[in-house]
């Protein structure tokens, strides 16, 4: 299209408003939309995730193009998930405009990111995004879960959720997305984004978060089983673990049994436990026949 802005290189914050005023874009608040608009901050993105030439790299929310060309710059392939239909149509194009000799090494999946479970072209090896705040940690988590592949993630949250996701056992902070990232991945800050290089400007900080995928804990539980009990734990996070897993149980007694079989303390709350640890108690729930199963190795495929 002869109106979208043109040329070579990274989009800065001229390009990104003019290109958004070509195509009738105003960032909204129901898709989480805040668009970057500074090439240093996306090059420093894409250096901190260590993009490789021979990466696969998955991006979730391009929006208008900013990071996905950063991204291009270093890695063999850039496979993109918009859900917004006006950004979807056309990022190929700024894409092709500005970096022509890249173009063919650029697929653009339009769906939501919670509902893919399958891409097009090599299996993906890491992802990169600036994720939308309000849907950031379960897009992840279904992103770890669906592509086995993807062994390292770096992306870009509000600060108060990438805290969360960092957080290890005892902190006050501590909790579900704490102990289901871990499942995964060994997670930590990668660093801190200010506000003024996001158009518009949000109004909280923003942080990046680093997963370095890892085997989960051996365990005779699957996934599932696990993260239920994490659930009930921290449903009721002031609880000590017998009262509240007492749901999850069928009773306070068997709660305790089952934390008690497992080398906890009753006493103890959820936060001060790991993410083998949650493993453990789910191997022990009341009447699941779990203590009667097989071991499973390590590396054995679960839920």
């Amino acid at each position: 299209m002869s109106d979208l802005p043109a040329g070579p290189g990274l989009l800065g914050a001229a390009d990104i408003r003019a290109l958004a005023e070509a195509l009738g874009v105003r960032p909204t608040k129901q898709l989480g939309q805040n668009f970057v608009i500074d090439a240093n901050t996306v090059r420093r993105i894409v250096r901190t995730a260590g993009v490789r030439p021979d990466d696969v790299v998955v991006e979730i929310g391009p929006g208008l193009g900013s990071l996905t060309l950063a991204l291009l710059e270093s890695a063999a392939r850039v496979v993109a998930i918009e859900i917004d239909p006006v950004l979807a149509r056309h990022l190929p194009t700024t894409i092709a405009a500005r970096m022509p000799e890249r173009a063919a090494d650029f697929a653009l999946v339009h769906a939501d990111a919670m509902t893919v479970d399958e891409l097009p072209g090599p299996a993906p090896t890491a992802l990169v995004a600036n994720l939308p705040y309000n849907v950031s940690v379960p897009v992840l988590l279904h992103m770890l879960q669906t592509f086995p592949s993807l062994d390292r993630l770096l992306v870009m949250v509000q600060s108060e959720v990438a805290d969360r996701l960092a957080a290890t056992p005892g902190g006050k902070v501590y909790g579900v997305p704490s102990v289901k990232a871990a499942w995964y991945a060994d997670v930590k800050r990668a660093g801190a984004i200010g506000r003024n290089v996001f158009w518009p400007a949000p109004n909280v900080d923003s942080g990046l978060v680093s997963f370095v995928r890892r085997e989960p804990p051996p365990t005779t539980a699957t996934r599932a089983e696990v993260f239920a009990v994490v659930d009930a734990a921290f449903a009721q996070r002031r609880k000590t673990l017998r009262a509240a897993l007492a749901g999850w149980a069928g009773s306070a007694a068997g709660a305790e049994e089952a934390l008690r079989a497992a080398g906890i303390d009753p006493r103890t709350r959820g936060e001060a436990l790991g993410v083998a640890e949650f493993a453990r108690i789910a191997e022990h729930r009341p009447d699941s026949g779990l203590d009667s199963r097989p071991e499973v190795a390590p590396n054995e495929p679960r839920d």
